[in-house]
């Protein structure tokens, strides 16, 4: 492990004890900051940039937040997972799942908005318990995403060889 992973391990050690002190789950702690439970992971596993603006919410739903840590939440993060996550069974049914079922939905992405992607920077993931019709439990996974179309690319519109030409 490197310094700076063995740093950032620590950190989130950290947070997640004051989590733990809390006694909170993540969905509790995004319903009382106005979050997604997600984004509360993220934010706590130094996945996510903690705003200003959000910082006073997010501490008074988890007191054990301490100003070093709350400096450190906002600062913008290297997001990045270890190579191994993958063999963590949840993740890898999830990976799984949006594999068997991607190229279906990218068709229907296709057929419903156009030639694009969604973003995963304009994002929101929260993940819900239902019951199901035969009333055991079912997890619902929701990525919602800006829908954001190629472009074509004209030489025309390309600003930086449009500014050569003059310059």
């Amino acid at each position: 492990m490197s310094h700076v992973e063995g740093e950032r391990a620590e950190v989130v050690r950290r947070l997640m004890a004051a989590k733990a002190e809390s006694r909170k789950s993540f969905s509790d702690i995004a319903a009382e900051a106005g979050l997604t439970n997600v984004y509360v992971a993220q934010l706590l596993r130094r996945q996510a940039q903690l705003k200003p603006e959000t910082a006073p919410a997010l501490r008074a739903a988890v007191p054990g937040l301490t100003d070093e840590l709350v400096a450190l939440m906002m600062q913008p993060p290297f997001r990045s997972y270890h190579p191994d996550i993958i063999h963590e069974p949840a993740i890898y049914r999830l990976n799984e799942a949006v594999m068997h079922f991607g190229e279906s939905i990218k068709e229907i992405i296709n057929e419903e908005f156009g030639d694009g992607i969604m973003s995963a920077i304009d994002f929101y993931c929260s993940v819900d318990k239902v019951q199901g019709a035969d009333g055991k439990d079912r997890v619902v996974v929701t990525f919602d995403g800006k829908y954001l179309p190629y472009s074509e690319q004209r030489s025309e519109h390309m600003m930086s060889r449009l500014t050569r030409k003059t310059s």
